[in-house]
């Protein structure tokens, strides 16, 4: 370990020598100076977890109860944050402080675990992201049509048979998508990523006042200590899968450990980032956490075993129609924004290896300039226009077919949480401090690790169990 952190001082001289240190305006990777600190690191968490999830957790503790949804809601933060910790210390190595930078999360599992974990880890990435596009396009074309829904009752009541198409609003998604994929870096469109934070905190306080007014009008819903009640509203068998999908469905809202590499990437040098995103992602997981409790029990305390699966487009709510509005179309502008986040690392990936693939081709290569009115010039590449128009399409597709929002997200929260959260971050850790196998340590954390594994596959069975069930009397690409 010694002779490690040595090393790790050695390659920071090095970079030194060769200019970098000598020059104000950059790191020792020779990159621009980074200026990052705890408010901005814990800012971005805070913004990076927060999400859609946030929708669906009075329906998950509705399916637990009192008890046992909040102790679930604080074991899964406080995973989180432990793992989180561990992977802070993996942002350089082979030493935490003085070691190579890792610029992303999948350089930090190459570097720790060799390049056949690198391979597993890119695969459970894009698999991820392939799902929260896929999650996203249907969580927006719900809210579109909850804004049409909400207003139909305004006018006609809240008994009026009032329908909206989640087919037609997937293809307007699909469309806006389609044209903001055609930018050609992430670097383009940073305004959408502060767009959608702001859009993500503003529905979520919405709907946490809606929750605390409808509890302050006097209105008591049925709740009990074990959630929904077996025999009344639900059989034993529902029971069952709806607890594991629940899981899923908060697995799902503390999904971030992708971006926390990128994360400490942009802070500065001193004092060590590892030490502040530790300090970071105890304040970004706990204020979340706070959130997210007081989210999931106010909405649960409203809506009581009933709760809907998205508390802000299932109809908790009437009135006031045009906040719910509001909140919807939060969550509609938030999640077109996030889209591109998500999908703009696939494209990159594609397109790298296409490119270098073949490299003659000029079909992938060729770059034409257009100069728009209003927005300058802008780059338009064939490759670009058909493989990302494609992508989006078939993201659409599967939307259009699995248009059930609880039943994915807790499935992506499912697939993601094990092997992204807990099982890498442990791994990189234990291969850094070179930990003995079968040692006390070895032991308790491949325990934490196995135990993940298997909250993770249940929530992944209760949520396909809940998309099959869905899928029963169900009319794909249904318009009208």
């Amino acid at each position: 370990m010694v002779m490690e952190r040595e090393q790790g001082k050695m390659a920071a001289f090095g970079l030194a020598e060769a200019g970098y240190g000598d020059r104000p305006d950059l790191d020792d990777d020779g990159r621009e100076r980074r200026t990052g600190t705890l408010v901005t690191a814990s800012a971005h968490i805070i913004t990076a977890v927060i999400g859609s999830g946030v929708l669906s957790l009075a329906w998950a503790i509705a399916q637990l109860g009192w008890v046992i949804g909040p102790v679930v809601l604080l074991a899964f933060s406080v995973i989180t944050w432990f793992c989180s910790s561990l992977l802070a210390d993996c942002y350089r190595a082979p030493d935490p402080v003085h070691g190579k930078r890792n610029y992303t999360y999948g350089q930090a599992v190459r570097a720790y675990l060799g390049m056949s974990k690198y391979r597993l880890c890119s695969l459970a990435q894009y698999v991820n992201l392939v799902g929260v596009t896929i999650g996203y396009t249907i969580t927006t074309a719900i809210s579109m049509g909850a804004i049409k829904k909400s207003n139909c009752f305004h006018r006609h009541g809240h008994d009026f048979p009032c329908e909206a198409s989640n087919t037609t609003n997937m293809i307007i998604f699909a469309g806006i998508q389609i044209l903001l994929s055609q930018l050609p870096n992430f670097h383009k469109i940073w305004w959408l990523s502060i767009v959608a934070a702001v859009m993500s905190l503003a529905y979520s306080s919405i709907g946490l006042g809606l929750s605390i007014a409808k509890i302050a009008g006097g209105v008591h819903a049925k709740t009990s200590l074990t959630g929904v009640t077996v025999g009344v509203d639900v059989s034993s068998s529902e029971k069952i899968w709806r607890t594991f999908q629940s899981l899923g469905d908060i697995a799902f809202a503390y999904s971030y450990s992708n971006v926390l590499i990128e994360i400490q990437d942009t802070l500065r040098s001193s004092p060590p980032e590892n030490a502040v995103m530790k300090k970071a992602s105890f304040i970004g997981v706990s204020t979340t956490t706070m959130f997210y409790m007081m989210c999931g029990v106010l909405g649960y305390a409203a809506f009581g075993n009933e709760a809907p699966g998205n508390f802000l487009t299932g109809f908790g709510f009437y009135d006031p129609f045009w906040l719910i509005d509001v909140g919807n179309v939060c969550i509609a502008v938030h999640l077109v924004g996030a889209y591109q986040v998500f999908c703009q690392p696939i494209y990159q990936f594609v397109e790298g290896w296409a490119r270098e693939r073949w490299p003659e081709s000029a079909f992938l290569h060729a770059e034409r300039t257009l100069r728009l009115p209003l927005a300058g010039d802008f780059p338009v590449s064939p490759f670009r226009l058909v493989w990302r128009t494609a992508y989006v399409v078939l993201t659409a597709l599967v939307a259009m077919i699995f248009p059930f929002f609880n039943d994915f997200l807790g499935l992506i929260g499912a697939v993601s949480f094990w092997p992204l959260t807990v099982y890498f971050p442990v791994q990189m850790y234990m291969a850094q401090a070179k930990i003995r196998r079968f040692s006390a340590t070895w032991t308790w954390m491949n325990v934490l690790s196995f135990a993940c594994l298997m909250v993770s596959l249940l929530a992944a069975a209760g949520s396909v169990k809940g998309l099959i069930t869905d899928l029963k009397g169900y009319k794909p690409f249904k318009v009208s």
